[in-house]
């Protein structure tokens, strides 16, 4: 009886166990300033490229111009966008991540804010044009950033997190659209709308203060400049890398290809096939942006769970399924309503892995020219689609067209993540 009591008190005296914090409560100072700056920084980018998406009717009303034609002025900036990407990568990997993303955010704001003073459809492809090299180096510098600050345990939910980032940033766009087309006649609203884009210029004061760069390229470069080496961006071509170069480019012209192809359409096919308001399409647009917001989440929390490789097949495969369902199927409003929200969902949720699946795939030496150029190949191939679906949409209905593109675009994908290793828990090291 003795040796019970003994054995219930001993069990009654052992502390329970300690719940850790959640993990964006484990992030070092330098850790979660460098989170918020690039979700801000994405955010911002996302509320910048899709302010055109909304403008689209009115453009095509205002200048006479074809939807072949939009698409054009669409695509523009997703293929200067991969100059822009690859170009601030090769910078970032010599003068620095941080001091190039400021460089970035500053020219893409500069050139959306140019865009609503603009004319003709040729003034808006230059404007746009020019939007682009900062679009693409953002991205492409940012992911980079977060990628080497973050460590190995957190780097998937981060870098995932920072992606959820577009989805406030397209909802900022999405109630801008609202409010000011319901306020404001259509000439000045469509301007109005580029007018905001020179918001994201404000990140740079925060980014400047508060934003070293990480520790494991500044060691790097002591390095690399101790060894007398030098890191050439054409390297990611030498037999070493050059399949991971390959298939990282086709996994990232699967997911930008499908998802440029849904979303640059998407307004103008609510207001015009499906016939709804102005208000009705802001409102289904909210619902498919609710769920992208939760996808980006949802998929950055299984990037470090489930792994990089599983999180991108299982979202790519559903996106295929989803997209099918929404634009192809003769499907009620109603059903679209709900339908809204698993296509932003998946469409959106298949970027959370990339960022840090990429880090983990390239060598610190030569990983900004890499990531970006893999990614914005993959953007400017997958620009095409937006112009390629505009040109389809005169011989198939519009929602067909998108179908058409949107579901190879994510076959694609699949295809590549499966060819690629898996890099689960993967820590950087200072000299490959």
């Amino acid at each position: 009886m003795s040796t019970f009591s003994s054995h219930r008190r001993a069990l009654d005296e052992t502390p329970p166990p300690k719940h850790e914090p959640a993990w964006i409560l484990q992030l070092t100072p330098q850790e979660r300033s460098t989170l918020v700056a690039t979700f801000g920084g994405w955010a911002l980018d996302g509320l910048d490229v899709m302010v055109y998406s909304f403008v689209i009717p009115s453009l095509i009303a205002a200048w006479h111009i074809s939807k072949g034609e939009a698409g054009l002025l669409a695509a523009v900036v997703l293929l200067i966008s991969a100059i822009g990407g690859w170009l601030a990568g090769l910078l970032a990997d010599r003068f620095g991540r941080t001091r190039i993303l400021q460089i970035t955010i500053v020219w893409f704001a500069f050139f959306t804010f140019l865009s609503g003073f603009t004319h003709s459809f040729w003034q808006l492809l230059l404007t746009r044009g020019l939007q682009g090299l900062g679009f693409g180096g953002e991205w492409a510098v940012g992911s980079v950033l977060m990628g080497e600050t973050i460590r190995a345990q957190h780097r998937g939910k981060a870098v995932g997190t920072v992606q959820g980032g577009w989805a406030i940033g397209w909802g900022l766009a999405a109630i801008f659209y609202t409010v000011l087309f319901s306020l404001l006649p259509a000439a000045i609203a469509w301007r109005a709308m580029f007018w905001i884009g020179i918001l994201p210029a404000l990140l740079v004061f925060y980014i400047r203060r508060c934003v070293p760069e990480p520790a494991v390229y500044s060691k790097t470069r002591q390095e690399l400049a101790r060894l007398g080496d030098q890191s050439h961006f054409l390297e990611i071509f030498s037999p070493t890398l050059l399949r991971i170069t390959v298939l990282t480019s086709l996994m990232a012209t699967g997911a930008q290809g499908g998802y440029y192809a849904i979303t640059t359409w998407l307004p103008t096919y609510l207001k015009t096939t499906r016939g709804l308001s102005v208000l009705n399409t802001g409102a289904y647009l909210i619902v498919i942006i609710a769920g992208s917001f939760v996808g980006y989440m949802v998929s950055a929390y299984l990037t470090d769970r489930l792994g990089r490789k599983r999180t991108l097949i299982v979202f790519a495969a559903s996106s295929f399924l989803t997209v099918a369902v929404y634009t192809y199927l003769p499907i009620s409003n109603h059903v679209m309503l709900v339908l809204g929200f698993p296509l932003g969902f998946f469409a959106s949720g298949s970027f959370s892995p990339m960022g840090s699946f990429l880090t983990e795939l390239f060598p610190t030496r030569v990983r900004g020219s890499a990531q970006g150029f893999a990614y914005n190949f993959g953007r400017a191939v997958g620009a095409l689609f937006p112009t390629l679906v505009g040109y389809l949409s005169t011989r198939l209905p519009l929602g067909h067209a998108i179908a058409v593109f949107a579901v190879t675009a994510y076959l694609a994908m699949i295809v590549a993540v499966c060819l690629l290793p898996e890099t689960k828990g993967k820590e950087l090291s200072i000299v490959d």
